[in-house]
């Protein structure tokens, strides 16, 4: 039995869900779950990646709003820029 049974409850943020994957990763990689409860591990997993992809999703959304049409791609050489750094 393992020591922290699985939820079934929705995460209460982005961070608890993440929390709770990586915990039940690291029960299934070190096999301490039975079959079944394997299984249900494996579900509950995918259940809080969709979770947190949506939450993902929800925050790209507002930062698009929020930043409009300034909303440009990363690249190195922004950071090189405001870093102040001479070559």
């Amino acid at each position: 039995m393992p020591k922290n049974p699985i939820s079934t409850s929705s995460p209460a943020s982005f961070e608890q869900a993440m929390a709770e994957l990586e915990q039940l990763v690291a029960q299934m990689e070190a096999g301490e779950l039975p079959l079944e409860a394997s299984v249900a591990a494996y579900k509950r997993g995918s259940e809080l990646v969709k979770f947190c992809a949506l939450q993902l999703e929800k925050v790209d959304s507002q930062v698009k709003v929020l930043e409009g049409d300034m909303l440009k791609p990363f690249t190195g050489e922004a950071l090189k820029d405001h870093s102040g750094a001479d070559e």
